[in-house]
């Protein structure tokens, strides 16, 4: 099932299902007892029940979650291929390594940008606007000590995420946090995939193009530290809530991997595609 957030003409934004393209059939038509509003209101209701629709209206998509329960949890250099970009870059690995630790991170997003939205790019900050297409896991049963086997029935569904990064603010603070809180440096959509749409571990080919053109192609079983690892390991040190939403790294192919460098200019368009879930683009 995909899960969407919309817009109909003159209405507030709302919950559908997605059936194709832009045929959505809205919650609130389909159960009038579901929260029809809010994908993490949603979550908490349907607390692993599925229903069934059918029913089909034309809608102009958004992102998912609009306002994270929490700071986003991200996986740093989780590809064996970013690493070696990485390493060869201005930013360098700073000693990671692939056997090594999984590198985590938090990213901020007071809002998170939805398909076709503009990416209000801060070049008077940092002229050093980056791309990374990643696989987004929603958390839908939260907990402490999930086994790794068990970590499948914690998981609401899937999404893409565009890890928007200013490089040169990264690199300046020497952590990653601001360089990549930048407001509308997000974006994820365009739906959100439940766990039982797709086949567990995921094997699915993710890539992303800059003006149509092919930049990063990889796959999802590619992972260093797969999905159901960081679940456990995240929720051996700290409680994950239904709704968390965890962005699981990105392959080589980013802009500050090529030499030279191929940051993103204005008016570039990033497209951010993820077989089964689908595919989101921006301007910048």
């Amino acid at each position: 099932m995909r899960y969407v957030r919309f817009l109909m003409q003159n209405n507030d934004p709302e919950l559908g299902i997605q059936v194709h393209q832009n045929a959505i059939l809205p919650l609130a038509k389909a159960d009038a007892s579901l929260p029809s509003h809010d994908l993490l209101e949603l979550i908490d209701a349907l607390n692993g029940n599925l229903p069934k629709f059918t029913q089909k209206d034309r809608a102009h998509l958004l992102a998912p979650i609009a306002h994270p329960r929490h700071d986003i949890l991200c996986l740093g250099v989780n590809y064996a291929s970013h690493l070696v970009e990485t390493e060869q870059s201005s930013m360098g690995s700073n000693g990671l390594s692939e056997n090594g630790a999984a590198v985590y991170f938090s990213k901020r997003a007071i809002r998170i940008l939805g398909p076709n939205e503009h990416i209000k790019a801060r070049f008077d900050v940092d002229p050093n606007v980056d791309y990374e297409v990643e696989l987004a896991v929603i958390i839908g049963q939260g907990g402490r000590n999930i086994s790794v086997g068990d970590a499948e029935n914690h998981i609401f569904g899937y999404s893409v995420f565009n890890d928007i990064s200013s490089r040169g603010v990264q690199k300046a603070h020497g952590q990653w946090f601001l360089g990549k809180s930048l407001d509308t440096y997000a974006a994820m959509g365009p739906a959100v995939v439940t766990a039982d749409e797709l086949r567990f571990p995921l094997k699915l080919s993710i890539r992303s193009l800059v003006n149509d053109q092919e930049r990063q192609h990889s796959n999802t079983g590619n992972l260093i530290h797969s999905v159901a690892r960081i679940i456990a390991e995240l929720s051996s040190l700290i409680t994950l809530e239904a709704g968390d939403i965890i962005a699981t790294g990105t392959p080589a192919g980013v802009g500050m991997g090529f030499q030279p460098t191929r940051y993103l200019k204005k008016g570039d368009s990033i497209t951010c595609e993820i077989e089964g879930i689908g595919s989101l683009t921006n301007i910048i």
